[in-house]
């Protein structure tokens, strides 16, 4: 049986959650979709959200190094790059990946490693 999905939606258990809301609100400009007062929900794109819960209201337990990488696409890796260095975010410095892309990285409040990229289009022949 194949279940068709209609949204996809990745939550972060948090225990520096205001300070991580604020990260992902303000820092990266995320819209957010619902809130209530321990639970907030941002737009990646279209049919995918990514959400910010605190802990301390949660049954699922957060803790350091829990290997998560959020890999996000973008269409202008150095202009976003350069966004996020203006707001103050400290995004890693720009790199070539393996799978012919564009990367760098850079870690929320909690820790969580994000990972933005951009394919590299092959030069014309």
């Amino acid at each position: 049986m194949r279940c068709p999905l209609k949204n996809a939606n990745t939550i972060l258990y948090c225990t520096r959650w205001e300070e991580t809301v604020s990260f992902y609100k303000d820092g990266l400009g995320l819209g957010v979709t619902f809130s209530t007062g321990w639970f907030v929900e941002f737009a990646l794109t279209g049919s995918a959200r990514l959400s910010i819960a605190d802990a301390r209201h949660a049954t699922v337990r957060t803790g350091p190094e829990k290997g998560m990488t959020l890999s996000l696409e973008v269409d202008d890796l150095q202009a976003t790059w350069n966004a996020l260095r203006d707001a103050g975010l400290g995004p890693g410095e720009i790199k070539s990946h393996a799978w012919n892309a564009r990367v760098f990285y850079l870690f929320d409040p909690e820790g969580h490693r994000l990972e933005f990229w951009q394919r590299c289009v092959p030069p014309h022949e």
